[in-house]
């Protein structure tokens, strides 16, 4: 249940001092991630080139205000700038009437969305099922993003800016999903796989 008002700016406020030695970390993590120089960050974000570099070598505490700011110019939910991990265990369970699935317009391909809900701003994961002949046509993603689709059975086939490349049982195709792109299920035989969606604001080195 998301927190609101009041509560939720003591929760942000709480985040911003537990999580001051990490915050420059992710902010430059975010930063590179968009190919972002200082410069450009603080144009975008209204936040001065100085400050940020001081946020960025946590040498100093930005106010609530900044942390916003660059949230917004980083294209992420404050809240995710600011979450911290939570070390009590825990396990969720969905079931299958649960499971949202997309289906390709010709409707030979079906993917059932399994990524975790928390996460899909910056990763998403889905299993594919494919009849022979399937053909899944998508537009491009948010730049920078990286797509992985890792075959369980079959053989795929994947397209993008017109180069192709197969892979079979066993096998996995990384490519760039930032442009369109087009999955075949190109053997004789259904296919199965999962595909993962590294989008933008993914926090990577």
């Amino acid at each position: 249940m998301a927190v609101e008002g009041k509560d939720r700016s003591k929760a942000l406020e709480a985040g911003a001092q537990m999580l001051s030695g990490q915050l420059g970390k992710t902010v430059q993590r975010l930063r590179k991630a968009y190919n972002l120089s200082l410069s450009e960050l603080a144009e975008q974000s209204g936040v001065a080139k100085s400050i940020i570099s001081q946020i960025e070598r946590n040498e100093t505490n930005p106010t609530l205000a900044t942390i916003w700011r660059l949230s917004q110019a980083l294209d992420i939910s404050i809240d995710r700038v600011l979450s911290s991990a939570d070390d009590e265990p825990f396990i969720e369970k969905a079931s299958r009437a649960d499971t949202p699935i997309l289906v390709s317009e010709d409707g030979k391909m079906r993917l059932a969305i399994i990524g975790w809900i928390k996460t899909v701003e910056w990763l998403q994961w889905y299993d594919v099922q494919a009849e022979p002949g399937a053909v899944l046509e998508s537009d491009s993603h948010q730049r920078g993003s990286v797509e992985c689709l890792s075959v369980l059975e079959g053989e795929f086939e994947v397209e993008v800016g017109g180069v192709v490349q197969q892979a079979k049982t066993g096998e996995s195709l990384r490519y760039r999903c930032d442009r369109p792109h087009t999955v075949r299920c190109v053997g004789s035989t259904p296919g199965r796989a999962v595909m993962v969606c590294i989008l933008k604001a993914a926090v990577m080195d």
